[in-house]
């Protein structure tokens, strides 16, 4: 998904700047975290009725952008 960026905001005073699902308090953390420990996109809609499959398909394409963009420096 390219255009995760109509789902996923960062503002300063919604949970510390952490990126959240435009519109709710619900980190793109707090879904990966649900998905890595099982809960599928059914489950996560059922505890989260803000949330739909293309938000949370947005917040694993957050991610995906963010881990490309991510550079490590190492020390020689």
């Amino acid at each position: 998904m390219e255009d995760w960026q109509k789902y996923i905001s960062i503002n300063p005073e919604i949970r510390s700047g952490k990126p959240c699902v435009s519109g709710t308090r619900i980190t793109v953390s707090d879904v990966l975290s649900y998905l890595a420990a099982g809960m599928s996109m059914e489950e996560i809609i059922v505890d989260f009725p803000a949330l739909d499959k293309e938000k949370i398909i947005a917040t694993l394409s957050f991610a995906a952008y963010r881990d490309k963009i991510t550079t490590i420096a190492f020390a020689s």
